[in-house]
């Protein structure tokens, strides 16, 4: 009896081995594609949604200004896209002479992917309150990436069917951080409740640009507030 218990026991550890082989093989093999997958969804973030929205930027600027540039008075203001409804190009000549981003109406995701963002229940361009954009530093398009490099005297440019809107930042990129929660940053007449950053007093027709505060994850803003100089027609 002993000796084929023995015989039992010598037998069964060969096959226990393999089995604790096969299941750190396809334990490894799992941990590995998973690997995979996460390198291939940050690759698609951080380049593939670059790639995808600068293109359609650049398609959206395109037909503004196609439309803008038609014959006679019928030229509509808007163009729609599967987006939402184009209305402004932003043009912030610190960024380069080839910077020209389309702005649309809201600041849901699907517009963020397609542009800048307009906070719908802030002022027009040019019109008396404050102009309120917001656009990703990162993925995207990334067209507010360099927000931090803007200083105060910068110029931000927005283009209408039938005007250009010349505005001039009073406060630098990187000079303001908020939680997002802090909705005062779009208010007509912004006014910072802790008595630090905000626009220059005695001006009526505002510009404020918003973006992450980090390149990756972070539940603050930079804020860069800015008033009209100018507005010629197109």
């Amino acid at each position: 009896m002993a000796g084929q218990d023995e015989s039992a026991t010598a037998s069964g550890r060969p096959a226990g081995r393999r089995r604790r082989r096969r299941w750190t093989l396809w334990s490894g093999l799992a941990l590995v594609l998973v690997g995979l997958a996460v390198l291939a969804w940050v690759g698609w973030q951080l380049y593939g949604t670059n790639l995808v929205s600068q293109r359609r930027h650049e398609q959206t600027v395109d037909r503004l200004e196609q439309e803008w540039d038609g014959p006679g008075p019928q030229a509509r203001a808007t163009v729609e896209t599967a987006q939402g409804t184009a209305t402004a190009i932003l043009r912030i000549p610190a960024f380069g002479d080839d910077y020209a981003v389309p702005v649309l109406e809201g600041v849901a995701d699907e517009a963020l992917a397609a542009g800048v963002g307009h906070f719908e229940s802030s002022a027009g361009p040019g019109d008396v309150g404050n102009y309120a954009l917001a656009g990703h530093r990162i993925t995207h398009g990334e067209p507010l990436r360099d927000l931090p490099a803007l200083a105060a005297g910068d110029e931000v440019v927005v283009e209408t069917r039938d005007t250009v809107y010349t505005y001039v930042l009073d406060t630098g990129g990187a000079q303001l951080r908020v939680p997002f929660t802090a909705g005062w940053v779009v208010d007509a007449q912004p006014v910072n409740p802790d008595g630090g950053v905000g626009p220059r007093g005695g001006e009526d027709r505002l510009i404020t640009l918003t973006t992450c505060a980090e390149l990756f994850h972070t539940d603050d803003r930079l804020v860069a507030f800015g008033h009209l100089r100018s507005a010629v027609a197109r």
